[in-house]
């Protein structure tokens, strides 16, 4: 009888952000705008850091175009459904799926968290040990720490989904939020979860606020070291971009998973900024204060117009 019981919710529905046709319409509109600059912005960074040989061969950007491919695949994790969610009023999702979206956020999530962590230790090294930046941080070396970025958000994401699946789920259904993740989907279950919810807590709490103090702990140690006035100010120009970033991924983040699994009001609107504005704002973040990437993306203009020319020619 139990097992039967468990059986019972085939698919969830999703609360969304509003039961207002027009107000819904709106949303779509502003969220396929987001969506397709977060596709444009980061395509574009990937697309120049491949095709220029200068910053290719450079880890800084090999890395930027790395965390460019995580923002484009953690953004469709969740877009994608939430716009056309936008255009359905029952907003379903069935069971195999939620878990599915479940399991690629923290996947892609954990992954682009290690990546940073790896990023800053990239400019520990350049600031701190510049005669060493090249032989230090190899190529050989970049790919393995971006491998070891993957392999740890796959580990990660599994032991997440994993205590989630084992969970029995016999209604209600109705996840609060605009996507499957681990607090609203466990908050379902029909059994006591506070085992469960410690050990996720204490899962991703760790990661991303232990993640979170290695960055600051390396950017720390780079002004402590630096001793001149010029070179701080030099130090904090280049960092500038990276502490941006961190700050909008794991601040959210934080707040969201460092905590019991209460819910707040504003857990939705802070949801949104990490799922969908972050990616968008990280391309403009590293082009707008980097002078190497715009120069790049000039080239790359020219050489398009070049062969448009002479195509039509």
């Amino acid at each position: 009888m139990e097992e039967n019981q468990t059986q019972v919710v085939r698919e969830f529905v999703l609360a969304g952000f509003s039961q207002t046709s027009s107000i819904e319409a709106g949303l779509f509109v502003l969220f396929l705008f987001f969506y397709v600059s977060t596709w444009v912005g980061n395509s574009l960074i990937m697309v120049t850091v491949a095709s220029d040989n200068n910053l290719n061969s450079s880890p800084m950007y090999f890395l930027l175009g790395n965390l460019s491919f995580l923002d484009l695949c953690y953004s469709t994790v969740t877009t994608p459904k939430l716009l056309a969610d936008f255009l359905d009023s029952e907003k379903l999702i069935p069971y195999s799926q939620c878990i599915l979206q479940l399991f690629f956020l923290h996947f892609v999530g954990a992954a682009e968290m290690f990546l940073l962590t790896v990023m800053a230790y990239d400019r520990y090294v350049a600031i701190c040990r510049p005669l060493h930046y090249t032989t230090v941080m190899s190529r050989g070396l970049c790919c393995m720490l971006v491998s070891a970025s993957w392999m740890g958000g796959f580990i990660h994401s599994t032991v997440q989904t994993v205590l989630t699946i084992r969970l029995p789920f016999c209604g209600p259904n109705q996840v609060d939020n605009f996507f499957c993740d681990v607090p609203p989907v466990i908050k379902l279950a029909c059994t006591d979860t506070f085992v469960i919810e410690l050990l996720m807590v204490s899962n991703s709490g760790l990661i991303s606020t232990s993640s979170f103090v290695v960055l600051v702990s390396s950017y720390t140690t780079i002004l402590v070291k630096i001793r001149s006035k010029e070179g701080r100010r030099k130090a904090l120009s280049t960092c500038a971009s990276h502490l941006m970033v961190v700050t909008l991924f794991f601040g959210p983040c934080i707040f969201i998973y460092a905590r019991p699994f209460s819910t707040f009001s504003v857990d939705k609107m802070v949801s949104v900024l990490y799922n969908v504005i972050t990616p968008m704002l990280n391309p403009l973040i590293y082009t707008l204060r980097n002078k190497d990437v715009k120069s790049a993306m000039r080239k790359l203009w020219d050489r398009s117009g070049l062969t448009w020319k002479k195509q039509v020619t």
